[in-house]
């Protein structure tokens, strides 16, 4: 893990916290630190950081370092120390002469600090108050509560350094797709087919890795898509060594929309002998909200023996949704390597097979 700190060289108490910080993390992850925007531009391209963590509000520099960090799609955890108070937003206000509400304040100043805030992976404040006042702007949800040890005697600093810590890996565990490498997507598809279909010859002449695989990021992205049961199967078909990793209890963050899978059959209910009724209904049910376990489940019913594909043709063709078919059938041949023998109808990779494709990605995106 390599954080990145960046924080007002003015601010002699932030900076006092971040040497604190830096010292307890020593051993756990790579630190380092900037105060100036020149030496966090520096740093921030020789270190490639996973996170940067910004200290502090309202001072230009600290957005400018927020938009280096997300033009390099550097997830950012922020804390703002107490200054997005009532009566710090008051002050802002009654210094422009502003009449509105400390909410309602439109100043540039205001709202290039509202986007940092708000593209932020997490905000950390220092107690039950910041949060509470925080809440009531509404400018971020994800919002983690760790006291200041400089300031308060209820937490130590290496409690301190610990929770934020956490807070860091839970970022990291967040959206992993994002984050995974080319190589560890596709072992996963291999993993995927491996899993499905019980049998490591179905995989035998793709080539995949077997070392320096990041496990933590398939399997945390296995269990956010429900789909681990898939994923264990397919590694132990293949003989790979993974790592032994309980992914039910890692923290992460989720959009506020998100939903955990459910198999199609709670969402469209059972089998009643009718295989091409059932396929339909599976692929309606995806074009609606296409997630990775239904391709899978799809897949797995396309490899039966009792599939029509003349039967199947015809009624998609009934019910205008060849097109979508086809440009799923794409999606399969990339996401659970299904083979053309096993698809209906010929895929087709378009604009909106993109779409497709973009969706599912952005399942978990924050």
């Amino acid at each position: 893990m390599k954080i990145l700190h960046f924080y007002p060289k003015s601010d002699q108490m932030i900076a006092q916290y971040v040497g604190i910080l830096a010292e307890g993390m020593r051993h756990s992850a790579e630190i380092q630190r900037a105060d100036t925007l020149g030496a966090f531009k520096t740093k921030l391209n020789e270190m490639r950081p996973d996170i940067v963590h910004i200290h502090g509000c309202w001072q230009f520099a600290l957005n400018q370092a927020a938009a280096m960090a997300r033009k390099q799609e550097v997830r950012i955890v922020l804390s703002p120390h107490g200054q997005l108070t009532p009566w710090i937003l008051k002050e802002k206000a009654s210094i422009k002469g502003d009449t509105q509400s400390p909410t309602d304040v439109i100043g540039r100043s205001e709202l290039l600090q509202r986007r940092t805030v708000g593209k932020a992976f997490a905000i950390i404040v220092s107690g039950k108050m910041e949060c509470q006042s925080f809440q009531r702007l509404g400018w971020n949800p994800r919002i983690e509560v760790v006291h200041n040890s400089i300031i308060t005697n209820s937490i130590t600093q290496q409690e301190m350094c610990s929770q934020v810590f956490k807070v860091y890996q839970k970022v990291l565990d967040s959206n992993v797709l994002e984050q995974m490498s080319d190589k560890d997507e596709g072992l996963l598809a291999v993993i995927i087919k491996a899993g499905i279909t019980g049998d490591s010859r179905w995989v035998a002449g793709i080539p995949y890795p077997t070392e320096d695989i990041d496990w933590r990021r398939i399997l945390i992205y296995a269990e956010h898509q429900n789909i681990r049961n898939y994923v264990d199967y397919g590694i132990a078909t293949l003989n790979l060594h993974a790592d032994a990793i309980d992914t039910r209890h890692i923290a992460a963050y989720f959009p506020e929309k998100y939903k955990r899978p459910q198999p199609l059959k709670e969402l469209i209910g059972e089998y009643m002998g009718d295989e091409t009724d059932y396929l339909l209904r599976m692929i309606k049910q995806i074009q609606s909200a296409p997630c990775l376990l239904h391709l899978i489940e799809l897949t797995r019913e396309l490899m039966r023996d009792s599939v029509d594909d003349d039967k199947l043709q015809a009624v998609l063709e009934e019910k205008h949704l060849t097109v979508f078919a086809s440009r799923l059938m794409q999606i399969l041949s990339e996401q659970t390597l299904l083979d053309e023998g096993y698809m209906p109808i010929e895929p087709v990779n378009d604009r909106g097979t993109r779409q497709i494709r973009k969706s599912i990605a952005n399942h978990l995106k924050i």
